[in-house]
């Protein structure tokens, strides 16, 4: 018997496995059984990469009730909202029961599960994920057992849940009958490699990924509705903001524009003090060309004044690329501020007007403060998102099967 460290801990690569999976191929209704402690389902909303629709399910409703909130979105999915939507879901459950909310799943994953059922509850287990539920593709993780004399004081099985260990042979056996029933091919692989000649055993986790045979009838099935529970018991339901919420990207477009016509605005009231402080006059056109000569035609019309009001060009603002990102055309754009009470506009539609009035420039430097300390927010939250992480990572040091 000899000392088998991993780094990172066994758990992390079985969560960056799946993370991994999701990345490579986007799948956007997720369900993960046995989730317990919410670990993966916490992890998965940081790392979306398309992800609609986040489920988790557990049969211990009371460590779901305790974790729950931690899926709650942060301070900085208002302030920057996500172009996809998501809506996170925790139901108490059990993968032996049929739940019609189950079916049309892109993606099911079962990290550590398998082996916490009765080995008479296994083929009930298959017939429920794989049968009835019949997602896109499956991940199913579980100990090896010939990795098992390799883990030192080992004795028995590695968890006290545990009601059976499998060997490589024994695990393969079963994924290869699940694909013969049910219409799936299989792939093994694992994490947590052995070093030097023990590599023979294999990898302590053994991991299987089922990918279903389409006939072309059920490609469709991730676009079903999503129905209402009607054997588990929903627990908790969170929808993130997103661009997608047209209250949502209106007040996020608004915004943006706002911010980018203050700014445009701002640098000419400085032009203009500096040149009459110099007793120098900049004819219209100086202002485009301090604003970049390499800039286009619309990017070049500039800034002017016209009585006690500012006039922003349109395309000028259009020109900000978060503005082009969140809105597909310069008419479009037009389009949503003439429908928006917020902004005032030129009568032909050409121009933000926005007052000229030095007394107006302390509502400026608020909005501008306003703006830097949301900024500031966004980057003490993402902070804290990366130390949150590291916390759940401490926190399942002696939560992951290894």
């Amino acid at each position: 018997m000899t000392a088998t460290p991993f780094s990172p801990p066994l758990y992390m690569q079985r969560y960056q496995f799946v993370i991994d999976y999701v990345k490579t191929y986007r799948p956007r209704k997720v369900i993960d059984f046995g989730c317990a402690e919410c670990c993966l389902l916490k992890k998965l909303k940081f790392h979306r990469n398309g992800i609609q629709l986040l489920v988790g399910v557990d049969i211990n409703s009371v460590v779901l009730l305790k974790r729950m909130h931690s899926l709650a979105p942060l301070v900085s999915d208002y302030l920057q909202p996500s172009d996809g939507p998501l809506t996170i879901e925790l139901y108490q459950g059990s993968v032996m029961e049929r739940e019609p909310c189950t079916k049309g799943f892109d993606l099911v994953t079962c990290v550590e599960l398998i082996e916490h059922l009765e080995l008479e509850e296994v083929e009930r287990f298959s017939e429920v994920v794989f049968g009835y539920m019949a997602p896109g593709a499956v991940i199913v993780t579980t100990p090896n057992a010939e990795f098992n004399p390799l883990l030192p004081g080992l004795r028995g099985f590695r968890n006290y849940g545990h009601k059976f260990e499998w060997t490589r042979a024994e695990f393969q056996t079963w994924a290869h009958r699940v694909c013969r029933e049910h219409g799936y091919s299989v792939q093994f692989t694992g994490v947590g490699e052995a070093a030097g000649h023990w590599r023979d055993v294999g990898f302590c986790t053994q991991i299987a990924v089922f990918q279903r045979n389409f006939d072309g009838v059920n490609r469709s099935m991730s676009n079903a509705e999503h129905l209402e529970p009607s054997v588990y018991r929903l627990l908790y339901r969170v929808v993130y903001p997103s661009l997608c919420d047209n209250n949502i990207y209106q007040k996020t477009l608004i915004n943006e524009v706002l911010y980018e016509a203050q700014h445009l605005r701002q640098q000419w009231l400085i032009r203009e003090n500096m040149n009459n402080n110099a007793h120098f006059y900049s004819p219209p056109l100086m202002e485009a060309l301090h604003h970049g000569a390499e800039g286009n035609a619309c990017e070049q019309q500039p800034v002017y004044q016209q009585g006690g009001i500012i006039c922003v060009p349109l395309a000028r603002v259009w020109s900000c690329p978060r503005v082009q990102a969140l809105c597909g055309s310069l008419q479009r754009l037009r389009e949503k501020l003439l429908e928006d009470e917020r902004v005032r506009m030129s009568a032909d539609g050409s121009a933000l007007n926005l007052p000229a009035d030095d007394d107006d420039d302390n509502v400026e430097e608020e909005e501008e403060e306003e703006e830097e300390e949301n900024q500031q927010n966004v980057k003490a939250v993402s902070g804290a998102v990366n130390n949150m992480e590291e916390d759940w990572d401490r926190e399942l040091g002696s939560y992951g099967d290894e």
